[in-house]
This record gives structure tokens, sequence and C-alpha cells, in this order.
């Protein structure tokens, strides 16, 4: 993973020059000043933690599994938010851990957290790095030091149960080595993310991610039937069965919790046969509105494909499908659908005549075969076009249909208030009976301060969302960017919840302090 982008540093791309002469005319977007830092140049703070604590810790995992070196701290610094990276491209590595230390098993995790609350040193447990939310970056006042708590040594997949279709994996576990794991026992777990050749599956679970064909397999959260848990306080082994009345189901504490109130060490998570083939259409839409309305008949009335996206106006003439495909000139919205498995050539058959009463106009396979060619290549282009000196970010949130317009017109007119002409897209992307996700993405001209800049048009968006009533992530996480909207969305009593949970487990308040759960006397 690159240290100050995204995924393999062999893909990246240079943007054609029409691209930088379009960003430029359209946008205003100007080159930065100077060029971005190198990894030897990016400044760090001196190591904090005295010597001795050093020590103690390897004393748990051994001193080959400690790392203090200068590499291994900027590759631990942060996420991989836009301003994540704008901050490493000016050589900013102020919130760099002070060590990374990687157990081998449960028992190490067990004994680092009881001694980093015995000694106040703040732990960040880190899977992919691949948060978007600040949710790598902990805060270190009051404590003796801040480590990273790699999990990259918990790779491996323990078990298969093909009775009850389930599967014991570690946290460590990349997304892309589960699926090559599985499919080499004809089994998928089902889960695409855009973040899937890099993230973790205890990423996943810590931050209730929702993958690209969520319509037919379901969020995350859905697969995991349990998860062995060490806290501070000691270890939860979580999930009997695949539902219980025992009370309330203490899995979904752990589900989202972000690392604040354990570290997960293993995770049992329902599988299912890998489809035969997979195939993708693409459909017409008058309107975002027209193509909304056929979105929530799929999802109420059926049948549901797999995969089931629908972009507004703006996203489908830059998206994956070129203008001339889409018909019209290029106007109307970009509606893709996905159906896996041999069988499906019904329910295919059946979807089709959905859209097509409702107004929709069949493509055939091209647009489909070019959003799959291209589904994990956008955060490459993310990076392509912060070199040229824009800056470009996504954010998303989720509400009921009724109020799914409000919701989309809010954010819009935060953005377009806070950033002033920026290009502006959107898509659904995760739907369900009641409602779906919006999903923006946005482009601007980088200022003399594009951090700040972000930071204004956030903290705008966050509360536009909370007064449309939207929920301020669906799928991103909370991390430390979308806390205080967190804290307004769940209400005082609802936070004081997170703070008995955090006290309980975590007494000394050592794990990812200043993420998901606002600090004492915050709000």
């Amino acid at each position: 993973m690159s240290w100050s982008g995204w995924g393999d540093p062999a893909r990246a791309r240079e943007l054609p020059e029409q691209v930088r002469t379009l960003l430029r005319d359209l946008l205003g977007v100007r080159a930065p000043a100077g060029p971005a830092a190198s990894l030897e140049s990016v400044r760090l703070p001196p190591v904090a933690l005295p010597g001795p604590l050093v020590e103690a810790l390897a004393g748990v995992t051994g001193a080959e599994h400690v790392l203090t070196t200068h590499e291994a701290r900027v590759r631990h610094t942060r996420g991989k938010s836009t301003p994540d990276l704008l901050r490493m491209r000016a050589g900013d590595g102020s919130d760099a851990p002070d060590a990374v230390v990687l157990p081998g098993s449960h028992e190490e995790v067990a004994e680092l957290l009881r001694l980093c609350s015995a000694e106040r040193i703040a732990v960040v447990p880190f899977g992919g790095g691949t948060s978007v939310v600040g949710g790598l970056a902990a805060a270190r006042a009051g404590f003796a030091g801040v480590v990273a708590l790699d999990l990259a040594r918990f790779d491996r997949l323990r078990s298969v149960d093909t009775e009850s279709m389930v599967a014991e994996f570690e946290p460590g576990v990349r997304a892309s080595e589960a699926e090559r794991l599985l499919a080499a026992r004809g089994l998928t777990l089902g889960h695409f993310p855009q973040s899937f050749e890099y993230a973790t599956l205890g990423g996943f679970a810590a931050a209730r991610s929702s993958g690209q064909a969520s319509a037919g397999y379901g969020r995350f959260d859905d697969m995991v039937m349990g998860f062995t848990v060490a806290t501070p306080a000691g270890t939860l082994d979580l999930g009997r069965a695949p539902r219980s009345a025992a009370g309330p189901d203490l899995r979904q504490l752990v589900l989202g919790s972000e690392g604040a109130f354990g570290v997960i060490t293993s995770l049992r998570l329902r599988v299912r046969r890998a489809p035969a083939e997979r195939r993708y259409e693409g459909w017409r839409f008058p309107s975002f509105a027209a193509g909304s309305a056929a979105v929530r008949a799929l999802a109420q009335e059926g049948p549901l494909p797999a995969v089931l996206r629908l972009s507004d106006e703006t996203e489908t003439m830059i998206g994956p499908a070129k203008p001339d495909a889409i018909g019209a000139g290029g106007s109307g919205c970009l509606l893709i659908a996905g159906y896996e498995g041999a069988s499906e050539g019904d329910r295919q058959a059946a979807g089709a005549a959905v859209l097509a009463r409702l107004g929709g106009e069949p493509l055939g396979a091209d647009p489909g075969v070019a959003w799959e060619r291209g589904r994990f290549s956008a955060p490459y282009l993310r990076d392509s076009l912060l070199a040229a000196g824009a800056t470009v970010e996504t954010l998303e949130t989720a509400g009921f249909w009724a109020n799914l317009p409000r919701l989309y017109d809010a954010v819009r007119l935060a953005l377009l208030g806070a950033l002033g002409s920026p290009l502006v897209m959107c898509h659904i992307s995760h739907v369900y009976e009641t409602g779906a996700s919006l999903y923006f993405t946005v482009v601007t001209p980088q200022d003399a301060d594009p951090v700040a800049q972000w930071q204004r048009a956030k903290t705008a968006v966050n509360t536009a969302i909370v007064e449309a009533g939207g929920t301020i992530t669906h799928h991103h996480g909370v991390g430390r960017d979308h806390r205080d909207a967190y804290a307004a969305e769940l209400g005082p009593v609802g936070v004081s919840v997170l703070e008995a949970v955090k006290s309980r487990l975590d007494p000394a308040g050592v794990l990812n302090p200043g993420v998901l759960v606002p600090p004492a006397g915050g709000r």
C-alpha cells in the first residue's frame, strides 16, 4: 500500500493533458506550488515512549515485532481520507504512533492491552489502514505514548463449516485474500466494497462496512455470526447461534465500535456458494427521481438484484458509461443492475420488466461491464486529481425513502455553500425496503489550505445531514470526523450509554482515544 496514496504505487497514473485542461477551464484547478513530500522527509514527532516501556512491549511479542523505524511509523499514520493524504503529501506526520506492535495471538493482544492500560499507552488497532473518517489518529493528551496495534500476523482462515456455512477467520486477513481462500472451496463472502483489495475483515466488522453487492449479500454486519474480542477488562466471546432472544445482542456493541471497546481477534462469518457467473447490465432513466422510484420498487416488491446502483445526472455524465452509450446525448441517469448465479435468468427478466414498466431504457451489458472493470480504481483517480491540484473527497449518508429527496438537496446545498461551485456527484448504492444510502463525490480546486477548506465543508455537511434527518454515516464509520455529529444524532442519553460501555470495557480509556466516543464534557 502506498504510504501517501491509495493501493499499489505501480498502478498510479498521470492525468491526461486534456483532463488537466478541463479541470483548469471548468473548475479553476491549478497545479500545487511544490512537489509532494518524500517518505524520508515526512516530519515525525520524537518517540515519546520511554525505553523501558518499549522493552516491555517487546517482552510480550518479541523485539522483532515492535517497530520504531521512520518508515514503519509513517506507514501507520492516519488512514486514506483526502485530508489524511493532503497532510502526508505536505510532510505532516504529527499523528504518527511512537511504535508499531505486531502481536501474533489472542493471548498476546490481551497481555498488550493489560500492559498499555496499566501504563496509560494509547492503542490504535490497525488493519488495512483504509479508514476515511479519521479512525486511526488517536488523541495523545494524557498518555505516555501511542502504539499502532498492527494485526497483519492474524492472517489465517482457521476453519470452514460447510454444513452451517460459517467460516472462521483471523481479523488481519485482507478481503481479497479471504475471497481467494474461499474460492478454493467454492464459497464467497460476497463483500466487495471499494476498499476490497486492501481492507481487512476485522476492519469491516469494526466499521460496519457495506459492499457493492449488498443488495444480494447484505452488509458485513449481517455476515458476522460471532467473534472473539480482547478488551482491557477481559475477553468477550460472542455468538452461539445465528439469532438469539437471550437479552440484547452484545455483538452489536462491537460491530461499528472502531477499536474503541476492544480488539477483534477472531471472526465467524456467514459464507455462501460462489456464483457460477455474474452479469451486469445498464439502464437509462430520464431523471434521478424516476430512477429512484424504480430502485425503490425493486427493493420493496422485488426481484432485487445482487448489485443495484443509480447515478444522478452529474455522475452519469462523467462516470463509467460514455455519454453516447446512454442515449439522448448523454442525458438522464444510469442504473447498474447485477445478477449472480447460473439460475438468475428468470430474476433478471423479471427485474427488467419492472425497470421497463417504470420508464427505464435498456442499454445492454456494456455499461455494466465498464462499471465492473473500473469499480476498484476510483481511489487511484482521486490521487491523480490531488496531485493536479483538485480536492476530491467522498461522503455518504442514508435515510428513509420519503426523506431521500430532502437529504439529497440538503447535502448538495451545504457543499455549494461551503465550496462555491464544486462538482458534486451522487449515487444510490445500498438499498432496503424502507430506504437507501446516498453516496456523494465532490471535486473542487484546492485553496491555500486545502485541509481547512475541506474541514469547513465537512462540518457544514455534517450539520445538514443531522438537521435533514439522515444518519451521519451508512458504512464509512464514525472515527473523529463524524464524532460530534454522531453525538447529536444519538442525543445525550445515547452518548451516556456509549460512555458507560467504554468505561466498563476500557476503564483507562487507552483504546483508540478520541475516536467514536465524544470526550468527557465535550458535548
